[in-house]
């Protein structure tokens, strides 16, 4: 399992960003007080379909509803060749709990980007 290399956006000006090619399976420390932002750039030939899974989800609290069953992960919709997805990370955190485990995405370029 690779880890995510992220990119802390402060600073001035233009900021190199840190491409990283996803294989089977990555990780990524998640921190929602860096508002963080997800880039996902698929630049293989054929549609993929990521799987955010954090270990320590179980269930999270919705007002109104009740608990919510996480523990299966989150699919995204299936990302078509060239195309580019963009999740602010804090509006998932819910499957981000404990280790994290980013997987079908194999090929696809991610970017983390920190503010």
């Amino acid at each position: 399992m690779a880890t995510i290399t992220k990119t802390t956006m402060s600073g001035a000006g233009a900021i190199a960003a840190t491409i990283t090619t996803l294989g089977a399976s990555d990780t990524f420390v998640f921190d929602e007080s860096k508002a963080p932002v997800m880039i996902l750039t698929n630049v293989t030939g054929g549609a993929l379909t990521p799987l955010f899974d954090g270990d320590g989800g179980t269930t999270w609290p919705s007002t109104g509803i009740g608990n919510v069953d996480v523990s299966a992960g989150l699919t995204l919709a299936s990302i078509g060749a060239g195309d580019s997805v963009v999740i602010s990370l804090n509006t998932i955190k819910a499957y981000l709990q404990g280790t994290i485990a980013l997987t079908g995405a194999t090929a696809m370029e991610c970017q983390i980007l920190e503010f």
